[in-house]
């Protein structure tokens, strides 16, 4: 077996007590203990389990919220912690919360939390700034543990009426991070938290967030190195999508790639086809039941340049899969809320946690590969190739209907 190459060793620690820059290359942070988290199976345990334990503050951040048993232990968990004197913030995008986002601000205000709605539905206004979302899936209690990830608060049996006792689970990652990690993860939401204040007038904005750094520049002994990056339209519109391009461009044995809509640009395709031309194992586990037509058809006219370049295509089938994470080199692996696809990569506010390290990456890529193997179609190249033509045209018209739409939309700028 070939020796994996090595990754550069993580950059020290910056003393920056003010503010952090996101916009240029990722900060790494040494010294996490950073936790694979493989869907609500894993994840809401951790996340009950740390509002439990709070003592000082939560702050949490999502896209969906729903109105089911999930949502319901959240909400009873997030009320008794500020009923015991902790301070609760809850942030919900106005879409995805719908309804029950906007009955939380009454139910969990009367425990003494706060929650705020981003960007509440104004349908009758029709503006380019409406599908510029809160997209971004972040949890930080007491600024000791932060869970990061794509998986929202909604039960993974939350499916519609049609599909459920059919298929299975959602199929999503998070992580749990501990150390100097967490401070930039809470000055991220303390900072949107200000930000939203600053923009209404009727709040009170207060001064600028400001996170010491210094009591956690010693970390863990033996931990991990780490990476936060964000992407909104202000000093981090290309973080995300660089961190790839960085990567996949220094990957010279493997890359496997989950996202749940995969419809990269044309400089994120490119690095893919160079790097398989090269040698490289490419392998995408993309998403095989239809849940969003528009975005399911548009990522297919695609398929037929990547399987010429001899990039492997996988397509999850047992359910609908939510996974926005990735593998290089077995060292390098990310997990996020952010897809490959114009939505989080131009428009969305995402967050990705970044590590490097082989055990962590190695866990992740043993799951997507069983994935790969036992739950996945593969897509053969001559069976895409025997496409007619009236299929081959709908892919494209959607992939062009989608590509035309982010560029009218992700014009301008936004908080």
């Amino acid at each position: 077996m070939s020796q994996r190459p090595r990754l550069p060793a993580a950059e020290p620690h910056r003393e920056e007590s003010e503010s952090l820059g996101f916009g240029a290359r990722p900060i790494i942070y040494g010294g996490n203990r950073m936790r694979l988290l493989v869907t609500g199976d894993e994840f809401f345990p951790a996340l009950l389990g740390a509002i439990e334990d709070a003592r000082i503050s939560i702050h949490l951040e999502t896209y969906i919220y729903a109105d089911d048993n999930i949502g319901h232990r959240v909400t009873d968990a997030l009320a008794a912690a500020a009923s015991r004197g902790v301070q609760v913030r809850v942030l919900i995008d106005g879409f995805g919360g719908g309804d029950y986002a906007r009955r939380l601000v009454t139910e969990l205000g009367a425990h003494g939390a706060e929650v705020k709605i981003f960007r509440p539905e104004r349908w009758w206004r029709l503006e380019r700034k409406l599908l510029r979302r809160l997209h971004r899936k972040i949890t930080v209690v007491d600024d000791r543990i932060a869970l990061v990830g794509g998986i929202n608060i909604i039960d993974d049996h939350n499916v519609p009426p049609a599909e459920r006792g059919r298929i299975g689970p959602r199929f999503d990652f998070a992580v749990a991070c501990e150390g100097p990690i967490v401070t930039p993860i809470a000055l991220a939401t303390r900072q949107l938290w200000w930000m939203l204040s600053f923009v209404r007038p009727t709040e009170s904005s207060g001064p600028r967030p400001r996170v010491d750094m210094q009591p956690r520049l010693g970390g863990f002994p033996g931990g991990v190195a780490a990476s936060f990056l964000l992407r909104d339209n202000l000093r981090n519109r290309r973080t995300i999508e660089r961190a790839y391009l960085d990567a996949i461009a220094r990957a010279r044995g493997e890359i496997v790639l989950a996202s749940a809509y995969f419809i990269p640009g044309y400089r994120l395709r490119a690095a893919l086809l160079d790097a398989a031309r090269r040698g490289v194992r490419v392998r995408l586990l993309l998403q095989g039941r239809v849940e969003y037509a528009l975005q399911h058809y548009a990522q297919r006219a695609l398929f037929g340049q990547l399987l010429e370049a001899g990039i492997e295509i996988h397509e999850y089938r047992p359910a609908y899969l939510h996974a926005k994470v990735g593998v290089i080199d077995g060292r390098w692996a990310t997990v996020g809320s952010s897809n490959i696809d114009p939505y989080s990569l131009l428009l969305a506010r995402e967050a990705n946690v970044v590590v490097y390290g082989a055990e962590f990456a190695q866990r992740l890529e043993a799951v997507l590969v069983q994935a790969i193997e036992n739950d996945a179609d593969r897509v053969r190249p001559e069976v895409y190739s025997r496409q007619g033509l009236i299929r081959r045209g709908f892919n494209w018209i959607a992939f062009g209907i989608v590509r035309l739409a982010t560029v009218v939309l992700a014009r301008g700028s936004n908080y």
